[in-house]
């Protein structure tokens, strides 16, 4: 069974940075993207950013230029650097993983949470 476990979630104050990691419990090869997700209170869960196994990255317009993601494969992880931290970061933030057969999986989120 697919899990993926997220650390890396705090408080931290505007400007600061952050560090999420997203472990899968099988090899991320099975997995043509992975990502992340974020949801904020009242509002739709959005994009944040994904890569998939060769690379390729995508990024929400409201976080390119501060947020990057990378994937380690050797240990079937997934990052996202957060840097220049806004209020409006503000969210839980989900580990995605979809596979070769599109199917998705979805970690339990952690909190983030930037104080101005």
């Amino acid at each position: 069974q697919v899990q993926l476990v997220e650390s890396g979630g705090g408080l931290v104050q505007a400007g600061g940075s952050l560090r999420l990691s997203c472990a899968a419990s099988v090899t991320s090869s099975q997995f043509a993207a992975m990502g992340w997700y974020r949801q904020a209170p009242g509002k739709q869960r959005e994009l944040a950013a994904t890569i998939t196994t060769g690379g390729i990255t995508n990024y929400a317009d409201s976080v390119k230029g501060r947020f990057t993601i990378s994937r380690d494969n050797a240990k079937n992880t997934v990052y996202l650097q957060m840097n220049s931290l806004k209020s409006e970061d503000t969210a839980v933030y989900y580990c995605f993983a979809r596979n070769w057969s599109l199917r998705n999986y979805w970690g339990q989120g952690t909190q983030v949470t930037v104080s101005s």
